[in-house]
């Protein structure tokens, strides 16, 4: 007997593709093949690569050919919600490109192409929902990047060349195994930054200004001093001893 054959899934004509195509908010055209059941790429969209914008989201593709390359004008790639175990180099072409979801896959960092640090002008990129243990630095390359997902995979850290990314505004790390717990939060929440600071001195303010700054500062003093501080060890009496649930697994949620 032969192999068992997946899922043959959907196939996708020409024509079908054709009538996919929808005009986006700002004018692109948009080829939009998501939830359709495809589980291989369709070549016959290689015909139709002169759109802005590419999503094949949610389906069961395993693979992105090397023929992604002839979409050179497209500004956005939705790719999330698949099976892809790895991407084409190729895909490092695609220099038009702002957006890249490639989130809820089965990507491993071995998989992910160096090639990724070429998209010079990517702006949004989600790597979230991966298999992914450690971010390459060379994506530290991706200067004008603004936003990154890193949740939900292996990742124990980030490394300084992707965190301090000049024009990165939302980074969003949660549910990764950090190393440091400490640090994790400053993953999660780490880009924190004053649009605009001003400070002047008590001589240079008017008397009702001076005033009302006097009286915050006043009321931040004594919250202060109402609030007590929180020990450093909370103690909890009741709950000295775990439950009868969580005796029987207790080897399992013990912290070693």
């Amino acid at each position: 007997k032969g192999k068992a054959k997946g899922p043959k899934g959907k196939k996708i004509t020409l024509k079908t593709a054709k009538n996919s195509i929808r005009i986006s908010f700002d004018g692109g055209r948009r080829l939009d093949l998501s939830k359709m059941g495809i589980t291989t790429f369709p070549k016959c969209i290689l015909k139709l690569a002169d759109v802005d914008e590419l999503d094949l989201s949610r389906n069961m593709l395993k693979k992105i050919p090397n023929s992604i390359e002839k979409f050179q004008k497209l500004r956005w790639l939705d790719l999330h919600s698949n099976q892809l175990e790895e991407l084409p180099k190729t895909i490092g072409t695609l220099q038009n490109l702002f957006y890249l979801n490639i989130c809820n896959n089965k990507l491993t960092t071995k998989n992910l192409p160096e090639e990724l640090n070429l998209l010079k002008n990517l702006r949004i990129l989600n790597l979230g929902l991966n298999c992914l243990d450690s971010i390459p630095t060379s994506l530290g390359a991706l200067k004008e990047l603004k936003e990154l997902g890193l949740f939900d995979n292996c990742l124990t850290s980030i490394p300084n060349s992707v965190k301090k990314l000049p024009k990165l505004k939302k980074l969003n790390a949660e549910r990764n195994p950090f190393l440091d717990s400490i640090k994790k939060e400053e993953y999660v929440d780490s880009i924190k930054r004053i649009e605009t600071l001003y400070l002047v001195q008590e001589k240079d303010l008017c008397c009702s200004c001076l005033k009302t700054c006097q009286d915050e500062r006043d009321k931040l003093n004594k919250l202060k001093n109402t609030i007590p501080s929180p020990s450093k060890k909370p103690s909890f009496p009741l709950l000295l001893t775990p439950n009868s649930t969580a005796k029987d697994n207790q080897e399992q949620w013990r912290l070693k």
